[in-house]
């Protein structure tokens, strides 16, 4: 475990003491043991395959025995260390301890020949029956699982952008599926020990008795029989005490990798779905007690019968007595002389959500091809990049109140705009100019108003040859939530978010936030001067020259407004880069009568313009009449005035001519270059 700070690395107990046991197995090869240190050990190596084992059963998921894969490898390399020790002792001193020794006498009554057919038994079983089938089991799992990770990952997302979950259930998500894809690969490669173990245990025995043979024959001077005698029963012995160990943890592997779906421990999971059906019990003891009388052994068959029907009757008086059981009555409240009172538990405001017409709900589901839910995750991303500001959750939901083709963007629980789609077609979109017309439901694209016509898939390329844009259903209800988000982005800074954007500005510039914030603006303050920038398009991604700007102009005003426009001098080339301007820039200017008119105005009204409204009206129709020309030549309707104007020529155009972009010349780089492409006059 390393320490965040970059300080030395904190090392747990638990990760020493396992350090120290790996050295020790490894130096029990080396050093000879006492023989009662020896039979502790293998004893020990027996209670410690119990406990795998245990573990294994009781466990719900493979992730909460994680420590499985090393864990293998550790007690593989122990019990070939206690092999090691027991074939050096038996072959230097005759014996091996007591527990092998009485251990080949219980198990096999000090029968040498029923003790090598049961060992072999044993590895028989342990190696191509149990680590077999779990090293496949394993494989398959590690293949299966990496395949279903892209599903699974977007699954995930999917649920994050719809506010199912949170962004800490997200990260938690995506990384147990990652756990869960490098546990199957370790378990795949892990299995491999167990199966090396089982034959390295064969060869360890036939390597015994040929070496207590030559021992005690040419080292003992003991007879054939004497020393296979001596020899042969403490080295099955010996085999016996660690094949078992080694066939207890090759079963828990093969329980581990084999809890796919489990929720809960073993023995609840097979009572439940093993007796689950009664009838099937009772079923299966009738057909055991009617074996019994076909020759077959009477009592045993009639014992099992008997104990199934017994079971069988047991569950389906127990279900009966279940459903006939009243339902539980709510406990009484206590009687009190106040009223009663409702409590009425209301769900937060969703600040954007997407509603669906139940003929769109395809679009939204990925088994049936459908990927909005992932391109609106995409829109996030998008905003997040060009504008520095996080969108919130989009939740995406159908509702049958709404026409078939039909959605909704809504904001803060309010409808903002709405389109009907045909999913079954695209929509292709005339740029200007065209003469050439497609057949076609005509319509007008939501986003950018550009007219255009639903045409089938088929007619598609013939579409794009001609010259039109042509786009599939999401893609418009993408491009449409985009535009709705660019231009309500100001209603979607909250102060819960600029508090966000403060602190992470503050981790890597702490003096000018010190500085900032409460002292000279306090957090309302900073917002309303993000979300003046937010309301005109401009990005705010680089905070940190935002929040100097503010800091050198704070303690001169107070007033957002005028601080907006600090701001934004010191954006200027940020804002003529997003709005993709210059080297030269066509512009339309201000006439000096009308100019001098504006700023007497805005200084008789602190800021706010108190025109005739006959002069007001000819500006904005001037405005309105010159921007349509600049559009009309494929240019952005840029407006460049005195500094002091802009604020006034932004309110006077932003509800007549939202799309026209007023500049001050104190955001314009020198080196710039501007055209006149038209005067604003009276």
């Amino acid at each position: 475990m390393s320490n965040p700070s970059g300080d030395t690395p904190v090392i747990a107990k638990s990760d020493i003491a396992v350090a120290i046991g790996m050295v020790a197995i490894v130096a029990m090869m080396i050093i000879p043991l006492p023989m009662i240190l020896l039979d502790i050990l293998l004893t020990f190596n027996i209670a410690a395959a119990v406990v795998i084992v245990l573990v294994a059963i009781f466990t719900a998921q493979p992730l909460q025995f994680s420590g499985l894969p090393p864990l293998l490898l550790i007690s593989t390399l122990f019990r070939i260390s206690l092999n090691v020790s027991t074939a050096r002792s038996l072959l230097l001193t005759g014996e091996a301890g007591e527990v092998i020794k009485q251990f080949g006498q219980f198990v096999v009554q000090g029968n040498t020949v029923v003790g090598l057919i049961i060992f072999l038994i044993l590895i028989i079983v342990n190696f191509v029956v149990i680590t077999k089938g779990s090293e496949r089991v394993s494989e398959v799992a590690a293949r299966f699982t990496l395949d279903a990770m892209p599903g699974k990952q977007m699954a995930i997302d999917a649920d994050l952008n719809a506010g199912l979950i949170s962004e800490g259930d997200a990260r938690a998500r995506r990384r147990a599926i990652e756990r869960e894809a490098d546990f199957y690969g370790a378990m795949d490669g892990a299995s491999k020990f167990v199966k090396g173990d089982a034959i390295a245990g064969l060869i360890i025995v036939a390597v015994n008795l040929i070496g207590g043979l030559i021992v005690g024959m040419l080292q003992q001077n003991m007879g054939f029989a004497q020393a296979w005698g001596h020899f042969s029963l403490r080295t099955v012995g010996d085999g016996l005490v660690t094949q078992i160990p080694s066939l207890l943890i090759s079963t828990a592997t093969g329980l581990v990798v084999t809890r796919a779906a489990g929720e809960a421990g073993l023995g609840t999971e097979l009572s439940a779905q093993l007796m689950g059906n009664p009838l099937l019990l009772m079923m299966a003891g009738g057909v055991m007690a009617a074996m019994a009388f076909t020759g077959l052994p009477t009592l045993p068959f009639l014992l099992v019968g008997a104990l199934l029907l017994v079971v069988g009757y047991m569950g389906m008086q127990a279900a009966k007595a279940k459903q006939a059981a009243p339902p539980a009555e709510p406990e009484a409240l206590p009687v009190t002389n106040e009223q009663p009172e409702t409590t009425v538990q209301v769900g937060p405001v969703d600040p954007l959500e997407i509603e669906l017409g139940y003929a769109l709900v395809a679009l939204a589901e990925p088994g049936k091809g459908g990927d909005l839910l992932d391109r609106v995750v995409a829109v996030r991303k998008h905003v997040a990049n060009n504008l520095g500001l996080v969108v919130p959750y989009i939740r995406v939901r159908d509702n049958l109140a709404l026409s078939p083709y039909q959605y909704v963007v809504k904001l803060r629980g309010i409808e903002v705009s709405a389109y009907e789609l045909q999913p079954d077609r695209v929509l292709a979109m005339n740029p200007g100019g065209l003469e050439e017309t497609m057949s076609g439901t005509p319509t007008v694209e939501p986003a950018f108003g550009l007219p255009g016509v639903w045409i089938s898939p088929a007619e598609r390329q013939r579409a794009e040859l001609m010259g039109y844009t042509v786009v599939d259903p999401v893609s418009v209800v993408i491009a449409h939530v985009t535009e709705v988000i660019k231009e309500h982005a100001h209603e979607l800074l909250g102060r819960q978010e600029v508090r966000s954007m403060v602190d992470g500005v503050k981790e890597s510039h702490p003096a000018l936030i010190d500085e900032l914030t409460p002292r000279l603006l306090t957090l309302g303050e900073i917002q309303k001067v993000l979300a003046n920038l937010l309301r005109e398009n401009v990005p705010i991604r680089d905070l940190v020259l935002i929040f100097e700007a503010l800091a050198d102009w704070a303690p001169v005003t107070k007033d957002t407004d005028q601080l907006t426009e600090r701001v934004r001098t010191s954006l200027g080339r940020a804002i003529i880069h997003h709005l993709g301007l210059g080297p030269v820039i066509a512009a339309l200017t201000v006439a000096p009568d009308l100019e001098q008119q504006l700023l007497a105005a805005a200084e008789r009204r602190g800021g706010g313009p108190a025109l005739d409204p006959n002069l007001a009206q000819g500006a904005i129709d001037s405005m309105i009449r010159e921007a349509q020309a600049m559009a009309e030549r494929g240019q952005t309707p840029v407006l460049v005035c005195n500094p002091a104007l802009r604020p006034v020529l932004r309110r006077i155009a932003q509800h007549a001519v939202p799309r026209l972009v007023v500049l001050s010349w104190s955001e314009l780089d020198p080196k710039l270059e501007i055209e006149s492409a038209g005067v604003i006059r009276v």
